[in-house]
């Protein structure tokens, strides 16, 4: 059993909106005598500060538009030039976070939910989660969905089950009441230790002979979610894939899921009907080879959406560099770790 930790969780939002229709300095009566228009608020905007002394509460200056010369910063928007989309803005929803927040009253918890994915005044509107297939490193306990006894195996699968996982499917249902149009990203941090060349939740790789197998324990997991009302947008298939330290983990080359994903896992999602995005990598910036590699491979390529990245080493660069390398794949930035003993400014 696994200590859980508190996390500091720092959330630093400037949520512009325009409210209203332009209202244009004029003039009343005479001509001669004109009476200015009063400049009325066209742009609620909500403020935090890095010393904490303001924490996401609107403001009430008045923001308007106007013709009139002035030395205000100008934001200037060219409708002629578009840079990119976004999914969503939001965070991992680990099992040690669910635990920690139904330690909370159920008026506290429903507060709490509210503000985090509702789009009231008082909530921030969280439109994306991450979740791990089976437990991750910030679990309480170690699991996969087909845990069975050591030195047997189960290629059909059929010891599936979500159970372990029931608090964070009861909490997802919660959310998905507040904002049912969240976006959801899954990934496994090790796959069931029967599957792998050690024999253990933490570290080695996939036995090949399991490829098969593995990719169908990902058909099941997205087609078990969208049976419970939770729709699975896009999978990778390893947290982490070069930090095989943690409990789970798993070490998975860059060939290694190459051949995963061309030869199993795309096959599988295809002959299932499953529109699930295929990310990959989802690991540190440090790297773009790893990414760049099999998506140079024409027949993984075609299964893959694009590619994700962790910052804790490298420079946040790297998303370009593969981005300019494969312009109609998409990059995504899916984990930081920012620990209690951060400061709310630096963070």
């Amino acid at each position: 059993m696994k200590k859980l930790k508190y996390i500091k969780l720092l959330n630093l939002f400037l949520a512009i909106g325009v409210t209203s229709c332009a209202q244009s300095s004029g003039s009343d009566g005479d001509d001669n005598n004109p009476t200015p228009t009063p400049i009325t608020n066209q742009v609620d905007f909500w403020k935090t500060k890095g010393d904490e002394t303001v924490k996401l509460q609107k403001q009430t200056s008045i923001l308007a538009f106007s013709t009139a010369a002035n030395t205000f910063p100008n934001i200037d928007v060219s409708e002629s030039q578009t840079f990119q989309s976004v999914d969503g803005f939001g965070f991992t929803l680990t099992g040690g976070s669910v635990e920690v927040i139904n330690q909370l009253t159920a008026t506290k918890k429903q507060e709490l939910l509210q503000e985090l994915f509702g789009n009231g005044e008082n909530g921030i509107s969280i439109n994306y989660l991450r979740l791990s297939i089976g437990a991750s490193d910030l679990s309480s306990t170690v699991f996969s969905y087909n845990d069975i006894p050591a030195g047997q195996t189960d290629v059909n699968l059929t010891n599936f089950s979500l159970a372990a996982d029931t608090d964070l499917i009861d909490m997802l249902q919660e959310i998905l009441a507040i904002n049912p149009n969240i976006k959801i990203m899954a990934t496994p941090w090790s796959p069931p230790v029967w599957m792998k060349d050690n024999a253990s939740s933490v570290g080695g790789s996939l036995l090949p002979q399991y490829y098969s197998a593995y990719a169908q324990y990902f058909v099941k997991y997205i087609q078990a979610m969208q049976a419970e009302g939770i729709r699975i947008d896009a999978i990778t298939p390893q947290n982490e894939p070069l930090h095989p330290g943690n409990n789970p983990s798993m070490f998975m080359s860059a060939t290694q899921q190459a051949d995963f994903i061309k030869n199993n896992l795309g096959p599988a999602f295809q002959s299932a009907g499953i529109t699930t995005k295929i990310v990959i990598y989802d690991h540190n910036c440090d790297n773009t080879t790893y990414p760049t590699s099999i998506l140079s491979d024409s027949n993984a390529n075609t299964f893959i959406d694009g590619s994700a990245f962790h910052l804790y080493a490298g420079d946040i660069s790297a998303l370009s560099t593969v981005r300019n390398a494969f312009p109609n794949k998409n990059v995504y930035f899916t984990e930081q770790y920012t620990a209690s003993t951060g400061s709310f400014g630096g963070d």
